[in-house]
């Protein structure tokens, strides 16, 4: 006589492979089924999407997006967990791909069918770089649903002028409106994190912002104390005049409306593009 096996698929999967959560990787697995359908509607999927999910596990979440779009691929760093995840992606044949691989190091473009929607249960400590990762190189994803560590999920929604508004908030914002959708309860994973979730979602509404908008964006927050003239010139490239550089960009808050010793925490995204292409 065998033991009944659970019949939630995370929880038959943890007994069947005898898995272990690591929380080196962040990961905390969804035990409740019933948060599927409310991703899965804050997706708005459609049958010719194809997804990317970053952070397989033990393929609950992959499973139930499979057969609802026309190719889903699921990204996972840990090795150990194939077996399971191959339990739960076999059954759709070609219509998924498994990656066994690092999503900050694997390359996004060359995914084949390119993704139109990221969603995902992100482990939490790549959770934000992924999203901008994502933002930055797949052009073509229109939607983003994310299960992230609520204070992430607030950082990338956050207004100018917040405490939780920075770097973060800003890439984002400058290609997509973001938003917090709901809280998820702690008790629908498992281990249990010590950390609440939130659900965010992010629509695309432009391209990424470019590369030297992004160094300048990091620039500005380095030092938050500092005013944002200050601050880009203390990062100034190498053979670039950092007073000059301050006096422009002075110059240039100005003229946007802002005081010349202006932080950057007071400055929507878009104002952040209209400095950039004003200190040329």
């Amino acid at each position: 006589m065998t033991d009944a096996q659970p019949a939630q698929p995370t929880l038959r999967r943890l007994k069947a492979f005898g898995v272990r959560p690591r929380r080196d990787l962040g990961q905390n697995f969804l035990i409740d089924s019933n948060i599927l359908g409310v991703i899965e509607r804050a997706a708005g999927l459609a049958a010719e999407d194809v997804v990317l999910e970053i952070g397989g596990g033990l393929g609950v979440l992959s499973e139930h997006l499979a057969p609802r779009v026309a190719h889903t691929h699921v990204v996972e760093l840990d090795r150990a967990l194939e077996p399971a995840l191959r339990d739960a992606l076999d059954p759709f044949g070609g219509r998924t791909t498994l990656h066994l691989a690092d999503a900050m190091t694997l390359d996004l473009r060359a995914l084949d069918p390119a993704p139109t929607k990221v969603v995902a249960n992100l482990p939490y400590g790549i959770a934000a770089g992924a999203i901008l990762r994502t933002v930055e190189e797949l052009d073509g994803v229109t939607r983003w649903v994310a299960m992230v560590q609520k204070e992430v999920g607030e950082r990338l929604a956050a207004g100018p002028g917040t405490g939780a508004y920075g770097v973060p908030s800003v890439l984002a914002q400058l290609a997509c409106d973001v938003r917090v959708h709901r809280s998820v309860a702690r008790t629908v994973f498992h281990p249990v994190p010590n950390v609440d979730s939130v659900l965010v979602v992010l629509d695309r509404r432009g391209p990424a912002p470019a590369p030297g908008l992004r160094r300048l964006v990091h620039s500005a927050f380095a030092h938050r104390r500092k005013a944002l003239a200050r601050s880009v010139a203390l990062r100034a490239a190498d053979g670039e005049d950092a007073k000059a550089l301050r006096e422009r960009a002075r110059a240039a808050l100005v003229a946007l409306g802002h005081p010349a010793d202006e932080r950057a925490e007071r400055l929507a995204p878009e104002e952040f593009r209209a400095l950039w292409e004003r200190l040329g």
